[in-house]
């Protein structure tokens, strides 16, 4: 079979199928979220699984998410904390965070999630610290500082995700002038050099295309 974007978004698909399943939930969740018009860049259904597999196996109690969008992956990480875990979701945008609100609150774990609506470069300075696994999602040209702020808020041993890293290669590129890019490889540099953390990276394919996703932890 030759590897193309076709045959990746049917691994992928296989992939849901058998190691996902039916959650009318998360399903109900992604339909509003299409219904309000809100762009179709959540996590796709086995990256959600793996976020909440990461916060289950690290024990994580307090997460941080920063970009709500519709609130798919923040359900996933709410079910992962368990009943008496918190998750504060930062989104820059009141009507995502409206779809959102609705959408958490019909999968039931709404008690365990606050929203904070604003810019993240805003509200992260108004956190207090202390969470086991920070989730960045949000635009890429801010990577460098939702970083700093994963380190500031959390502590030895916090794990931090930041997606979205492989820009369908494009981070190889030195001379490119794309933001998106600029941000991701700026906060792949970070991740390299800066002493707070330890961390690797790995690029995907799948129903998004070709992407990927750094792992960190808080040194």
């Amino acid at each position: 079979m030759d590897s193309t974007p076709a045959a990746w978004a049917n691994a992928d698909a296989y992939l849901a199928d058998l190691l996902v399943g039916h959650d009318p939930e998360l399903e109900a969740a992604l339909a509003a979220q299409r219904d309000a018009g809100l762009p179709a860049i959540e996590v796709a259904p086995v990256s959600g699984k793996l976020l909440n597999l990461i916060a289950r196996i690290s024990g994580a109690r307090r997460v941080l998410e920063i970009g709500t969008l519709g609130g798919y992956s923040t359900i996933w990480l709410a079910r992962a904390v368990g009943p008496e875990g918190r998750v504060v979701t930062v989104e820059a945008e009141a009507d995502n965070a409206a779809v959102a609100r609705a959408s958490i609150d019909a999968a039931g774990v709404g008690d365990r999630v606050d929203i904070r609506i604003g810019r993240g470069a805003d509200v992260l300075p108004t956190l207090v610290g202390g969470f086991d696994l920070v989730f960045i999602d949000a635009d890429k040209e801010s990577n460098t500082i939702y970083l700093d702020w994963a380190a500031k808020l959390g502590h030895s041993g916090t794990v931090v995700v930041l997606d979205n890293i492989g820009r369908e290669g494009e981070i190889v590129r030195a001379d490119s002038t794309d933001p998106k890019v600029v941000g991701t490889r700026d906060g792949l540099r970070m991740l390299g050099e800066d002493s707070r953390f330890d961390a690797t990276a790995l690029q995907t394919v799948g129903v998004k295309g070709w992407d990927g996703v750094a792992l960190a932890v808080v040194v």
